[in-house]
């Protein structure tokens, strides 16, 4: 396994397991009566399921893409500044006048 594949399966790893957290908070404390409507209907297991799945891939998705977002600002090898400041690259903005239209 290369090691971006390890690295975003080990982050979506983390998004599933802070899931399981957030499903087991919201059944544990009953919102909105979640608990109670799963525990008296016979698809309650299947709807826990599917409420696991569905955030478990939002959270995994958000995960992965704060991993990979953050992998830009990571330092790397050798010194001195690999990006240009921000300051430099105000410099290259173009001032833009805009007067009344002209009938």
């Amino acid at each position: 396994m290369t090691d971006l594949v390890r690295f975003l399966a080990c982050n979506a790893a983390i998004g599933f397991g802070l899931a399981a957290g957030f499903v087991g908070l919201v059944v544990g404390i009953d919102v909105g009566g979640l608990r109670s409507l799963a525990a008296a209907s016979a698809a309650g297991p299947y709807a826990i399921g599917l409420l696991f799945v569905a955030t478990g891939l939002t959270f995994a998705s958000v995960q992965m893409g704060f991993a990979v977002m953050l992998l830009a600002h990571a330092p790397g090898p050798g010194g001195g500044k690999a990006k240009r400041s921000p300051v430099v690259a105000m410099r290259r903005l173009a001032v833009l006048r805009i007067g009344t239209p002209s009938r």
